[in-house]
């Protein structure tokens, strides 16, 4: 009977260790960060933002950041369909442009950056930080393709309206679940043939040029990067959206952290470092986005 107790109580003693080991790790603020001596950095590799290979233009600022705060740096690699549940520790469904919290699952990072577009469902369970970059949501055609280029006006709304009469009868790729979501865009209503993409966000624009399909809406890094690398290949028709920012995700949970980053990007724009991440990933982003970066150096 003694031995059964005794056995009884181990078990259940190994039972709360794997509880613990399982259970979500519980977010941080910048206190406990500081603490630990750690700040992990949730990223996919995408664009010129994260590379994947150790590079990019949020890779270099939050390891700036990281610097700042006097921590280590630790890059905590994930997906579009996971990246928001990787920082928050709850699964994530989006329903009719609104995002549902489900289960919890382990928190694996302290903030996302990777280009991270600030879009309405994300605003309902997180945080950003002050812009890091613009965006806008382009539709992007082979360049042998009949079809022209708007001719832009003072009016966003009517460009828009312009560039989506453009898909009628068209089909057109997008990828659910990113920035590039058909829905954010209401692109059923076009008269088009939406065709969710099979693959990665930074393979679509890919099929474009090699694959054989005509159109794709790409966001404008994506764009810009491929405009540069398979120069000739493609062409902007016009903007599907208004502008867009990107920033730092954060919880809601985490004001300090995400105040001290604000001062801390701030000050690299004061200093100039900011502009010469965004020179070094992104030479013509102030070319099609002036206002953003006015007053930059």
């Amino acid at each position: 009977m003694k031995f059964n107790r005794v056995l009884s109580g181990l078990c259940q003693g190994l039972a709360l260790v794997a509880a613990l080991l399982a259970a979500p790790t519980h977010a941080r603020d910048l206190a406990e960060i500081k603490a630990e001596g750690v700040l992990r950095h949730i990223g996919i590799p995408y664009a010129n933002f994260v590379s994947g290979s150790g590079d990019g233009m949020d890779v270099e600022l939050i390891k700036g950041f990281a610097l700042h705060l006097g921590v280590k740096y630790e890059y905590v690699k994930t997906d579009w369909g996971t990246v928001v549940e990787d920082l928050l520790g709850r699964k994530i469904k989006v329903v009719d442009g609104h995002a549902q919290l489900g289960a919890e699952v382990p928190v694996k990072g302290d903030l996302v950056a990777n280009g991270f577009t600030m879009l309405p469902w994300r605003k309902e369970i997180l945080t950003y930080s002050e812009p890091t970059f613009p965006s806008q949501i382009w539709l992007i055609a082979r360049a042998n393709s009949l079809i022209k280029p708007i001719k832009p006006g003072n009016d966003i709304t009517a460009d828009v309206e312009a560039t989506r009469a453009v898909l009628k009868k068209k089909r057109v790729l997008a990828l659910p679940n990113t920035c590039l979501d058909p829905n954010l865009y209401n692109l059923d209503a076009t008269g088009g043939t939406v065709v969710n993409f099979d693959g990665q966000l930074h393979e679509i624009a890919l099929a474009v040029i090699f694959k054989g399909e005509e159109f794709t809406i790409l966001d404008v890094p994506d764009a810009l990067i491929a405009l540069e690398k398979w120069p000739g290949k493609i062409k902007i028709v016009g903007p599907m959206s208004p502008p867009q920012q990107m920033g730092v995700g954060f919880k809601k949970t985490s004001p300090k952290l995400r105040e001290e980053f604000n001062k801390y990007l701030e000050e690299t724009k004061r200093n100039g470092t900011y502009m010469k991440l965004v020179t070094k990933y992104y030479p013509t982003a102030s070319y099609y986005f002036p206002a953003f970066f006015k007053g930059l150096h």
